[in-house]
This record gives structure tokens, sequence and C-alpha cells, in this order.
């Protein structure tokens, strides 16, 4: 067996505040791996940063590895964990920036890293998009990076599955309202591919976007293993009113909220579901020709 203990962790990231970030991170990793043994912890994409931050990213992108990468990978040393994060990154050449995801390990070495090929918006004005999907291999399996629209997308889940990818981790900025597309996704991800889904996305809200939460581990049968749940509030009823004297009427709504969610998971069940289901082997790569046709 290759079990494994996993944690997602659901943050409030701080707009344009790096060390408020950082600090927020480290406290997080300090919390998770004390009060329970974990193996992985991950955390949303760009969560050092924020997402809106435009041509502040310029100012706050920095090499990997740099001062960020280096801060966390001491905290997983100190904690003897994994930790997956997302950054804005930069080469040598100071314009050249990257929406990038790290994967740092339990002896402070980073372990690998991932730049994003599918960039949404806005944020083909801030970064390169990547080109390649580099599969990571680790002590306890083989594992794949994604960053937030890549999981619309099979063909990157798809390529780090036929590379022999366990377990794929997803650092997300998914915004609302579309908490319903998220997880679809990730239940399709899943399945399609019969290997693990490890989902964290952010909450909060940052220039023109809030974040649907909602982060998830996700077994390769679609079996959700666990999520961080929305809280249940008591809000007044917008335009509502009540006589003098009387409570105005109420109802219940949820909000997302910050916190973490951990689960045991065995990367056999891969192999075994993939042997059993016989999806990959029964792939017809000679019928699929419009599938890389530029559109």
């Amino acid at each position: 067996m290759r079990e494994l203990t996993v944690a997602v962790v659901q943050l409030a990231v701080k707009f344009n505040d790096v060390e408020a970030n950082l600090m927020a991170i480290s406290e997080w990793i300090r919390r998770v791996a004390t009060e329970q043994k974990v193996d992985l912890i991950v955390f949303p994409e760009l969560c050092t940063t924020g997402y809106e931050c435009g041509v502040r990213f310029v100012d706050f992108a920095q090499r990997v590895p740099g001062p960020s990468t280096n801060l966390i990978a001491q905290r997983a040393s100190d904690f003897g964990v994994h930790v997956a994060f997302g950054i804005a990154a930069k080469e040598k050449v100071e314009s050249v920036l990257y929406n990038a995801a790290v994967l740092v390990g339990p002896d402070g070495d980073m372990v690998g890293d991932y730049r994003k090929v599918h960039l949404k918006g806005e944020e083909r004005m801030a970064f390169r998009a990547g080109f390649k999907f580099p599969l990571i291999e680790t002590d306890f399996g083989n594992v794949g990076l994604m960053l937030g629209w890549d999981v619309a997308f099979p063909e990157v889940a798809r390529t780090y599955a036929l590379d022999g990818a366990d377990l794929l981790i997803a650092c997300a900025n998914w915004e609302k309202p579309n908490e319903q597309e998220w997880r679809t996704y990730l239940m399709a991800r899943a399945f399609e591919n019969t290997c693990f889904v490890v989902a964290a996305n952010r909450i909060g809200t940052d220039a023109t976007l809030s974040f649907c939460g909602q982060s998830l581990i996700v077994g390769p049968r679609g079996k959700v293993y666990a999520e961080v749940e929305n809280e249940k509030i008591e809000v007044p009823i917008p335009g509502a009113s009540a006589p003098s004297g009387m409570p105005v009427p109420t109802t219940v709504v949820e909000q997302e909220v910050e916190g973490y969610a951990v689960a045991r998971i065995d990367l056999d069940e891969v192999r075994r579901h993939r042997e059993e289901l016989q999806i990959l082997q029964a792939r017809q790569p000679s019928a699929y020709r419009s599938i890389v046709k530029q559109y």
C-alpha cells in the first residue's frame, strides 16, 4: 500500500500583501502539521500575492527558488511535510513572469515546479504561458501540478496520467459564482484518468473578483474524501421589514471560510482501478487528430 495523508488549505489571501500571506502560509503549515500527521499540504494559486495584481506582479515576482520559496521550504522542513503552493515567478530576464506552482519537500529541498499553460483573461497581460507538463517523482508517487483554469482542459490531466501520474495537485483562484463548474471539472479529471485530485481554492476578494473556496480531495472514482465546507449563517432578508418591536425576517446562507480538509488516501487504488477499467489502454490516439489542431 502507498498510503499518505494529504491536506488542502483554503486561504483568504491578502491582496497585494506578500509578507502577510507568507506569515499566514507559515502559520497554516504549523497548525496543520501539529494537529495531525500529514505528508502533503496544498495551498491555492498565487497565494503569496493575490490574483488581480496587474503591473504589481513585476514587483512581487521572485526567482524560483528565491526568498518566498526558501521560507516555505524551511517551514516544510521544520515539520517534515511536502508543501505545494502558487507563486508569481520570474526568470533571469526581469520582465518574463510566470504564474507558477512549486512543490517543496520535507527536507527543505525544491522537488519540482510548473508554469501555468492555460492563462485566463488578464493573466495574459502579466504572465507568459508555460509550455510543458513536468511529471514530478516523489517518495510517495508521481505528481502532476495544475493551476486554476488548467483543470478545464482535459488534455492537461490526461497528459499527466499517460506519463504515470498517480496524484494531481490543483492550486486555484476559482471565482464566484462558478462553484458548480469547479466541482464538476475536478470530478471529471479524477474519473476520466482514475487518479486522485487534491485541489486547494482560495476565498476572499481582490480588486473586482471574489473566490468560491470549495477545496476538495477527490478519489479515482469520484469519491470526495474530504472538503472544506461552507459555514451556514443567518442574515436579514434583503429589503424585508418587520412591524415595530418585531425581529427582521432572516434567511440562512452559506459562507466560505478559511480552513483545511485532510484525508488518508492510498495511491495503489489508482493502479487497481486502471487495471480494472482499462481506460488508458482502450484509447485510440489515431482517431483524435482534431484534438491537437490549433483552433
